[in-house]
């Protein structure tokens, strides 16, 4: 099982390399976060302390042959982010000892998921958002097979994208649009009918340039 990471660089070809699994838990475990990890929403506001503290797990599905990402999208009725695309996660409960145990329960909560299948491998920077969140996103592997449960008055649908396809930059689209008076810009990742944006897409650049950042 592994996946392809690709370099690209505007003056140079792409190259890559096959990261397996082994590689993946060395990389993040090996380096601080990359300098240019991206920090939050672009117009985020408010000190960090004043943030709310959330937690998300990036699960990533351990296939016999590939690896995989897996998304929820959110229902349409929800009153913050709904249709949008996510990784499970949420605030973090007064019960919760740590990040990590934020993500596996809302894991748990909002697709079934069993935290016995998560093995977890290191966190990424903490990102903030425009909404007030404050999100430590926690990679986790996940090992078929599985079941799923989805929470339908939170998640609409589970699908899943190649790692490959989310490690390559030429997939980390810069798109604009208007918000409060102003253009500002965001990634995105668009893959077949899923439209993977904001801080959901600026996690994953982050995952991306921490696994670079730590080759070597």
């Amino acid at each position: 099982m592994r996946a392809t990471l690709t370099h690209a660089h505007p003056d140079t070809a792409a190259a890559s390399v096959e990261l397996d699994l082994d590689e993946i838990r060395r990389r993040l475990a090996a380096a601080a976060p990359a300098a240019e990890a991206l920090a939050g929403d672009l117009g985020a506001a408010g000190e960090r302390a004043a943030l709310t503290p959330a937690s998300v797990l990036v699960p990533i599905v351990a296939h016999r042959e590939t690896l995989t990402v897996l998304f929820t999208r959110r229902t349409a009725h929800l009153r913050a982010h709904s249709g949008q695309i996510s990784f499970p996660g949420g605030r973090v409960e007064p019960q919760d000892l740590d990040a990590r145990e934020t993500a596996l329960r809302e894991t748990q909560e909002e697709i079934g998921l069993a935290r016995e299948r998560i093995e977890l491998i290191g966190t990424l920077s903490e990102y903030h958002t425009r909404t007030g969140y404050r999100i430590t996103p926690v990679v986790g592997v996940v090992a078929p097979p599985f079941t799923l449960q989805a929470d339908p008055q939170e998640v609409d649908a589970v699908f899943e994208v190649p790692l490959t396809f989310l490690l390559d930059p030429r997939n980390h689209q810069r798109h604009t649009r208007a918000f409060q008076g102003r253009m500002i810009s965001y990634f995105a990742m668009p893959y077949g009918e899923h439209y993977i944006w904001g801080a959901t897409a600026a996690m994953l650049v982050n995952l991306y340039r921490q696994l670079v950042h730590a080759e070597g």
